[in-house]
């Protein structure tokens, strides 16, 4: 029988010599190997008015991001309670309080309606979750936060290689981890055209030490330097910054793979009785996960029919207002809807076309059996 992952890093020869390149020069912290990556990542992005940091993770990015937006004890963030714990704990480690919001329970997305409800004095951002890859109505949330003075922080983890994502001028955290669409083994970075925002994360990531990013880069240390504000050692190393320079380089190839398993997948369940599907852009966009929603309260036969033949399968994610750390007294409708009937498929590189088809069918066969 077949085993199927639903997810799986791409690692070959080329980060193996990425790796054993750095070890061999010894100098194995944050250095010269991290500027290249981030002069390549600005590079790939296609904005010379943006700026990359590079951080240990996602979540780095994101907590960095808060905190040099001026947010800290006492305010509020909007964010989809759909999405990685993560992006809470990232709001909470600032001091700050995460407001769960509703999403649109056709794509995951935040529901706009339901964050003004949750509007207070006391919010000062917002936090959209770009899920599965599905960022159609992102522009809807920047007229959101124009109206309300609210700041922009993009937790757009599942989007690297979206074709879309340089277009905007928001604050915006990428994940580099094991199963991303590049990965650093873990790894994350910050996109900004706000220079006054990377000036300060480019300190803050290095124990809030000034002008340090500078000096490592140029394989020094900072012996006399000030430090103004809070800082975290939040920076990525030489040997994450190399693995992913090689999977950058691999980028392309990765791209295809995603956007083939994503389409085939679009194209031979949109039809399937009890199955809905997100409104994934896969010429644009890069799969990272693949989630269908299965109908009618079948949703856990379908994934044990499919454990059955094999095939793994996620379920992404549990709202975070049924996590007893972030309850706050109210039921998201929407959002534990699609709790119940979300099921992710696997969409990674590693698997075949044949793969793919092999999951289609058991997926159809499971459909007609329960009619």
């Amino acid at each position: 029988m077949k085993q199927i992952k639903l997810s799986s890093a791409y690692f070959g020869d080329e980060e193996v010599e990425a790796v054993s390149r750095v070890l061999r020069t010894q100098v194995v912290n944050m250095g010269a190997e991290v500027k290249l990556f981030e002069e390549e990542l600005h590079e790939f992005f296609w904005r010379d008015d943006a700026d990359v940091t590079c951080v240990h993770s996602c979540t780095a990015a994101l907590q960095l991001s808060i905190q040099a937006c001026d947010i800290s004890v006492g305010d509020e963030v909007l964010v989809p309670t759909l999405t990685f714990v993560s992006t809470f704990q990232a709001v909470r480690a600032n001091g700050a309080t995460p407001v769960p919001c509703d999403v649109d329970p056709n794509d995951g997305f935040i529901d706009l309606n339901d964050a003004e409800l949750r509007l207070t004095n006391k919010t000062k951002a917002i936090i959209p979750v770009l899920f599965a890859g599905c960022s159609q109505k992102i522009n809807e949330v920047y007229r959101f936060a124009r109206t309300h003075n609210l700041k922009v922080i993009e937790d757009a983890a599942h989007c690297f290689g979206d074709e879309n994502i340089s277009k905007r001028d928001g604050i915006l955290c990428f994940s580099f981890d094991p199963i991303k669409n590049i990965s650093c083994g873990d790894g994350g970075c910050i996109l900004t055209t706000q220079k006054d925002i990377t000036e300060r994360l480019k300190d803050m990531r290095l124990l809030g030490v000034m002008g340090d990013t500078e000096r490592r880069f140029q394989g020094k240390r900072s012996w006399n330097s000030d430090v103004t504000e809070l800082g975290w050692r939040l920076h990525m190393n030489n040997i994450s910054a190399a693995i992913g320079r090689a999977q950058l380089a691999k980028f392309p190839e990765i791209r295809r793979l995603r956007q083939r398993n994503a389409k085939m997948y679009l194209e031979s369940l949109a039809d399937v009785p009890g199955i809905q599907l997100l409104p994934i852009n896969a010429t644009t966009a890069v799969p990272h996960i693949f989630p269908i929603m299965v109908k009618n309260g079948r949703r856990d036969e379908l994934q044990q029919h499919l454990a059955d033949a094999g095939i793994e399968t996620g379920v992404q994610y549990k709202p975070n207002h049924l996590l007893s750390y972030f309850n706050m007294g109210y039921s998201l409708p929407n959002a534990e809807k699609l709790y119940s009937e979300i099921l992710s498929l696997p969409v990674h590189p590693l698997i075949s076309k044949e793969d793919i088809e092999y999951i289609i069918d058991h997926i159809k066969n499971f459909s007609i059996n329960i009619r």
